[in-house]
């Protein structure tokens, strides 16, 4: 079967249905008339796949099946939560009440007996939800483990905490095929990093709060690895990576562009801040192109609400105290028509390119 992940069988599921509406509708207007014999070829082929996507990845095969997966992963998430917020009040109910090496036997186990429930639950669970909403309240009692540990031994806190956060969040995230996992783990390894390199300098490990930059590295490492990573059986995998990466350098380039005393650079507030909102036009622009040129529609919405954002707040610095409210509104509204058009023509251009219309 050449269909390597789910949402490789679910696109090929959706093609089949509207393939067999269109064809019903075309034999309606008596353009196209197959035999019995061709009509039954066709319907035995197409039942063969959808029989071996079901079995393999569990797809939705009609529109109702659809939109009833659509409540079960919202049922799935909120069960997670309040499964999660559950047991972290549990421990805070009862924790004063246990001795110093019953708590730790209580957090080791813990984390073990959730560990295992969620690849048991990986094992059965052909469809995901339920291994899914194991490994999201694993991935907390790894979070609560470290938090009181740290919290009864009297540590130091420390953006080393972040990394088993961070690997263990990874590994329950493809492990469970979790893409809410993945951010979690890429956002703990991106905090780890940054508070490591803000060590570096002297400051604390906290200080990375304040210094947008030390996210940069991460960010551009973790965009780079969707690049190099051909995830096939993890559905949507390098699209987080290049989501997490193309949001979280936007937005340090946002913040250094507005908040020049945080830069390690040592200019003036004015140039700094007059340099990171160049170079923010200029990565934006880019990020703009490759997302365009390399359909990627996580990369192309997230630049676009960077592009709205920081046009916005340049508009608001250069013409809110010298326009009237009327004309300043008025400018936004024909910005905003202009990006329209810009948009229409990059359509086109990219149907153009696919042999679809004429630019």
């Amino acid at each position: 079967m050449p269909t390597l992940n789910r949402t490789d069988a679910q696109r090929r599921a959706d093609e089949i249905s509207i393939f067999n509406r269109e064809l019903a509708r075309l034999e309606e207007a008596r353009v196209l008339q197959l035999s019995t014999e061709q009509r039954g070829s066709i319907h035995q082929y197409q039942q063969q796949l959808l029989d071996g996507f079901l079995s393999a990845f569990d797809i939705d095969y009609n529109r109702q099946t659809q939109q009833l997966s659509i409540g079960m992963r919202v049922a799935s998430l909120i069960g997670a939560l309040a499964m999660a917020a559950s047991l972290f009040f549990l421990f805070y109910q009862f924790w004063d009440q246990l001795s110093t090496t019953l708590q730790v036997t209580v957090l080791a186990g813990s984390s073990l007996a959730t560990c295992a429930l969620t690849f048991f639950l990986q094992r059965r669970d052909r469809s995901g939800y339920f291994s899914k909403l194991a490994a999201l309240v694993a991935f907390t009692s790894l979070l609560l483990n470290v938090l009181l540990l740290a919290d009864m031994f009297n540590l130091q806190p420390s953006g080393k905490a972040f990394a088993p956060w961070s690997l263990y969040g990874l590994l329950l995230a493809y492990a469970c095929n979790s893409r809410l996992l993945l951010v979690l783990g890429l956002g703990c390894g991106a905090v780890f990093v940054a508070s490591w390199l803000g060590s570096l300098g002297g400051a604390s490990w906290d200080a990375f709060v304040e210094r947008p930059e030390t996210f940069l590295l991460p960010c551009v490492v973790i965009f780079l690895l969707s690049l190099r990573n051909r995830q096939l059986r993890f559905d949507g995998f390098n699209q987080i990576y290049r989501l997490v990466g193309t949001v979280g350098v936007l937005l340090c380039l946002l913040g250094l562009g507005y908040w020049g005393e945080a830069s390690y650079l040592s200019f003036s507030t004015s140039r700094i801040e007059g340099f990171y909102q160049l170079l923010g036009f200029v990565v934006a622009s880019g990020l703009l192109v490759l997302g365009t040129r390399c359909n990627w529609p996580e990369v192309l919405n997230s630049t676009l609400a960077f592009f709205i954002l920081f046009m916005g707040l340049k508009m608001f610095d250069w013409f809110w105290e010298v326009l009237p409210d009327y004309l300043f509104f008025l400018l936004l509204g024909l910005l905003a028509i202009a990006a329209l058009l810009l948009l229409r023509r990059m359509r086109r251009v990219q149907a153009w390119r696919q042999g679809e219309v004429r630019p």
